[in-house]
């Protein structure tokens, strides 16, 4: 709905370019870092501190099975009891599996919750950014965060970071066996390892940049495929799906090498830290052979050694390869810290509410008094702009387009605010009065009518959805809806499809006026609301104004000569200012 408004704004008052471009390279405001995908937790620790308690005792089970099996080879070669130890060593190992189990399953769980709330947070800033926010970013990009990006984030926080603390845990257990066992082939294992770690770590440092990039070119890509389908009889209608198809291809070839050049550093880190393990497997068994032929060494304590090298190898793998995929998760955290982190819609009012008690007749239901708006510094759209709307009358808003006729609805909805001047709703400054509080008392008809998914009974009753059925019925005849409700084959539970596309142009503008009616609002705006009707239905929306304007006050944009004449009053607007106002017929408010 933002969006169609915005459009429907952007139509009316943007042929002069008083509306900046859209910034789609707005630079984040911070990096963020480990420490910020370790807040990102809070509220699940004690879930993920048992997860990795249940690991890390899974990982101390699993560093007890090398010592045990040195123990067993050295009862049974100096022929003492060992099958104890063989049935301790297997009671142990289904212990680590079932526990490694359990732990990554509440590893996932946890990860799951974290993006849940995530995706949360996400949402609740997208849906309350100020309208400069939305004409700042892609909304394809802006949904390309809620989901992709946090999915690659869940990855990072139920893997990646637990990996990494079991896996030092191991390491470092397994170290200080190895030095206990034989410390000389220790230095020997932590100098082949070392090397190569440290080359494999200078491949990690530009795979987040990649990372970044590609997910930039992954939101642009879901903005242009938005954007396509949004439009897609048009893109049929001028055979232009091989432009989009190359257009929109383009930008996931950019994904693709963008994920590529990430991929390149990533598939290093494993083949390195493997082609250590090996050469440092080679060189104990070489070097611990000559060792125990030579006396210096024993066979278990050989064999234990081993073990323990090849117990450690998938650990220490691991964490290098989780450093790189770490990065690719700090890359989604700082696309989500970005939107999460942009302004929302703020009310510092002193008045939360206004009680909808009965207004002296004297106060118009609408005035503006010297009010000067710009969606750019220094370029006013409205300048000075004064007139006053009597209750319960119909009052048209007329002018060429760019004459800032749908920036008024827009400061009167308070998605504005205006630089200079006053706007009172019954007597009220919207200034003083919260935002909820000013949209409280007003309805909307956008002229490009969108309808969400679903029944036409949901679209209708979205301002309320828990009204009675008589308030609907109300509505529904007022709004002249009651044969589409007879010729659908469900009545009100029929789908109207994707954005309403199972209506007619006609029948979403008055499912819309439906929609608007149903809350019982003061003021009613409509935008320009004939332009998709015939003959024959523009008359009964003309009686129906005519009904309406007896509960509510109506203030519509108008370009018909027939919407103009059914008004009490016209208001004319002309570059931003008041160039005619008055009464359409003697006797009627002006």
């Amino acid at each position: 709905m933002l969006q169609a408004f915005r459009s429907t704004r952007r139509s009316d008052d943007a042929d002069d370019d008083e509306i900046p471009e859209p910034d789609q390279a707005a630079a984040p405001g911070r990096r963020v870092g480990v420490r910020d995908l370790v807040q990102v937790a809070r509220g699940h620790q004690r879930a993920i501190a048992l997860a990795l308690v249940l690991s890390l005792l899974g990982a101390a089970l699993g560093l007890v099975q090398p010592l045990l099996a040195g123990h067993a080879i050295d009862s049974f070669s100096r022929q003492q009891p060992y099958l104890l130890l063989i049935g301790l060593l297997a009671v142990v190992f289904l212990s680590e599996a079932v526990i490694t189990a359990l732990a990554a399953y509440a590893l996932e769980r946890s990860g799951e919750g974290i993006v849940l709330g995530l995706r949360q947070r996400v949402v609740r800033t997208l849906l309350r950014l100020p309208m400069r926010g939305y004409e700042q970013r892609r909304l394809g990009d802006l949904l390309s965060r809620t989901t992709s990006d946090t999915t690659l984030l869940r990855d990072t926080l139920a893997y990646d970071l637990s990996e990494v603390v079991v896996g030092v845990f191991v390491v470092l257990g397994g170290t200080a066996m190895m030095i206990w066992l034989d410390a000389a082939m220790f230095l020997i294992v932590l100098a082949i390892i070392g090397t190569i770690g440290a080359l494999t770590t200078l491949l990690l440092t530009g795979i987040r940049r990649s990372v970044e990039d590609a997910q930039d070119s992954l939101g642009g890509m879901t903005a242009e495929l938005e954007r396509a389908l949004s439009a897609i009889r048009t893109v049929r209608v001028l055979r232009a799906e091989d432009r989009e198809q190359d257009r929109i291809g383009g930008l996931a070839r950019q994904v693709y090498r963008q994920n590529l050049g990430a991929a390149k550093r990533d598939a290093v880190v494993n083949p390195a830290m493997t082609l250590a393990m090996h050469a440092s497997l080679i060189a104990v068994l070489v070097v611990g052979g000559i060792r125990v032929v030579s006396g210096a060494s024993s066979l278990a304590d050989l064999v234990g050694f081993l073990l323990y090298v090849t117990y450690i190898a998938a650990p220490m793998a691991n964490i290098f390869d989780v450093l790189a995929t770490l990065q690719r998760g700090m890359a989604a955290l700082q696309r989500v810290d970005d939107v999460t982190r942009m302004p929302v819609e703020e009310d510092h009012a002193p008045i939360t509410a206004v009680p909808r008690e009965p207004v002296a007749a004297e106060v118009p239901a609408v005035e503006l008094r010297d009010v000067w708006f710009g969606y750019e510094p220094d370029r006013p759209v409205l300048r000075g702009v004064s007139f006053a709307v009597p209750r319960h009358t119909h009052t048209a808003l007329v002018g060429p387009s760019g004459a800032g006729k749908s920036t008024i609805f827009a400061l009167l909805a308070r998605f504005y605010d205006q630089d200079r001047g006053e706007i009172l709703l019954d007597g009220h400054d919207t200034r003083e009065l919260s935002r909820s509080a000013c949209r409280a008392q007003l309805s909307l008809v956008e002229q490009h009518c969108p309808i969400m998914h679903g029944t036409l009974g949901e679209n209708i009753a979205y301002g309320r959805p828990d009204a009675e059925s008589e308030e609907v019925e109300r509505v529904v005849a007022l709004a002249a809806l009651e044969p589409l409700v007879r010729r659908l084959p469900h009545g009100l539970d029929t789908p109207v499809g994707d954005h309403g596309d199972l209506l007619s142009g006609g029948e979403r503008q008055r499912v819309a006026l439906a929609r608007a009616l149903l809350p019982r609002p003061r003021l009613l705006l409509l935008d320009e609301p004939t332009s998709q009707l015939d003959s024959a239905n523009e008359a009964a929306l003309t009686e129906t104004i005519a009904k309406v304007s007896a509960e509510c006050t109506l203030l519509v944009i108008a370009h018909r000569p027939s919407t103009i004449r059914s008004a009490d009053s016209v208001v004319a607007l002309e570059s931003g200012e008041i160039a005619a106002n008055g009464a359409v017929r003697p006797g009627r408010p002006g």
